[in-house]
């Protein structure tokens, strides 16, 4: 199947159904499917293939039998091939914005710069994959050599959200592929057309069969339990809620398989009293109105000094009512709708809670009349530390504002959560910025910068945040296994 534009994938089913298994795309066992529906509207895009527990074995098969050949074949084959898959993605970064779009509704312009973002990552672990590394040296104590290689850790398993359809996809098969294991890929009920869209460049490269099997389904527990409870997949990597990562920790945990989780996140965004208040205004804006706030890594906690309180909430409010909201394809639209109805009704209830708790609203745009599942982009301030949304992540447009006097106190209240992933800092001060960073507990800090995410850097957080990283150096080291052998060699 070749990307010959939207009407391919969002509004057509396959002829051969939505499953990709061993090369071949096929419909689901039993003839089972799901709705996909545009967020915008409300309106059902098309029916998707719904895999199941059968899909889920044969996708292990199909796996399997692809790994001794893939594992063998030269790193600069893999590399080859995942560069190529760049150039494709890049050369349809406007067919694969308007699928995200359509079926997860955020603004264009956030769904051109999430194609490009994906697409850097087939460009980073090609990149990589021709630098895995061994060694070779001699004992301290004589007699005998080290070799240390690294080898492929064999089947994986993946499971990804609705926010970036594409690029968490990429992010995971990337590394996967670049380090010599074949792949199994679950994603989000609500958003999997970009998937198949992904799968289908990566076969137009020239990806061997079975080495990326792709499952759309709306019966993940049934298909996940299937792969970690198979013992030849040995990596298993999910982005999703902390709640389900919980979860699925303790299947892992029954085979010790390998994982990588990327969970909730609650970024605190903190505003120094000698911060270049603009700069910070617009780092705000970035850092919390990406993809419509439903970003792991947004701003959730405002944490402004007393001293430039007023500036701060009078500039970033009025920023926050000229946000357009409406349909992601519409011209100037940069907010769109959330993906569901219930994503909706849980912003409303932590705003309610807040407000509730003696929280004001200071701005707030306006949503379209109509259908669809919108949030206008709002500011609260006054916020009580006790307010829900200080401790649970809102994934959705809405920037919750305390203030604070005391340097040596205020990241005590920034890491009062079970969140760990990223955090924000705008100061002049540079040495005060990384004082300040050094006391936050995050995997990932801003100084002076709202957007942090890059291919060549290590993504991840602490606490229950997740485990492991993603991106980098050390997304690749994820996909490999250590291996010391000592070579007898005697001397003399």
């Amino acid at each position: 199947m070749n990307l010959v534009g939207i009407d391919t994938l969002a509004k057509a089913p396959l002829a051969e159904g939505d499953v990709l298994l061993a090369g071949r795309w096929r419909a689901a066992e039993g003839g089972r499917t799901f709705p996909v529906y545009d967020p915008a509207t409300g309106e059902l895009i098309r029916e998707v293939s719904a895999a199941g527990p059968e899909d889920a074995l044969s996708a292990i098969d199909a796996a399997e039998s692809a790994a001794a050949g893939w594992r063998a074949t030269p790193a600069r084959r893999r590399s080859e091939i995942l560069h190529h898959a760049f150039t494709l993605m890049r050369g349809h970064t406007e067919t694969l914005a308007r699928l995200i779009v359509a079926e997860n509704g955020k603004a264009y312009r956030d769904a051109v710069a999430e194609v490009g973002y994906a697409a850097e990552f087939f460009r980073w672990f090609a990149e990589e994959a021709v630098r895995i590394g061994s060694s070779f040296g001699d004992a301290p104590g004589g007699g005998f050599r080290h070799v240390v290689r690294k080898h492929p850790v064999g089947v994986t398993a993946f499971v990804t959200p609705w926010n970036f359809p594409a690029a968490m996809a990429t992010r995971k098969i990337a590394p996967a592929l670049a380090a010599g294991c074949p792949v199994l890929l679950k994603p989000a009920p609500d958003t999997p057309l970009t998937a198949l869209a992904v799968a289908a460049l990566l076969t137009e490269a020239g990806l061997p069969d079975g080495l990326l099997n792709v499952l759309p389904t709306d019966r993940a527990p049934e298909v996940v339990s299937v792969w970690l409870g198979d013992e030849r997949v040995r990596k298993f990597s999910f982005t999703g809620s902390t709640a389900t990562g919980r979860a699925l920790l303790g299947q892992a945990a029954r085979n010790v398989v390998n994982v990588t989780m990327e969970l909730g996140g609650n970024a605190p965004f903190i505003v120094c009293e000698d911060a270049d208040i603009d700069a910070a205004v617009r780092g705000a804006m970035d850092a919390k109105m990406r993809g419509g706030g439903a970003v792991c890594i947004a701003a959730n906690r405002f944490f402004v000094h007393q001293s430039v309180a007023a500036e701060f909430i009078e500039k970033f409010g009025a920023a926050m009512n000229a946000v357009r909201c409406g349909p992601g394809l519409e011209e100037d639209i940069t907010l769109g709708p959330m993906a569901n109805r219930t994503v909706v009704d849980k912003i409303r209830t932590l705003v309610d809670d807040a407000i509730a708790r003696g929280a004001r609203v200071a701005a707030r745009g306006t949503v379209p009349e109509g259908p669809g599942f919108f949030h206008p982009a709002t500011v609260l301030v006054d916020v009580p530390d006790d307010a829900r949304i200080f401790h649970e992540e809102v994934f959705g447009p809405v920037a919750p504002i305390t203030t604070f006097t005391d340097e040596d106190e205020m990241p005590a209240r920034a890491n009062a959560t079970v969140h760990g992933l990223a955090s924000y800092v705008y100061t002049r001060d540079v040495a005060r910025g990384l004082r300040i960073a050094e006391r936050l507990e995050t995997g990932m800090v801003g100084l002076n910068r709202g957007l942090l995410s890059d291919p060549a850097a290590p993504f991840g957080g602490v606490k229950q945040s997740g485990l492991g990283r993603e991106g980098g150096r050390e997304g690749i080291e994820a996909f490999l296994e250590t291996q010391y052998i000592a070579l007898d060699w005697p001397t003399g």
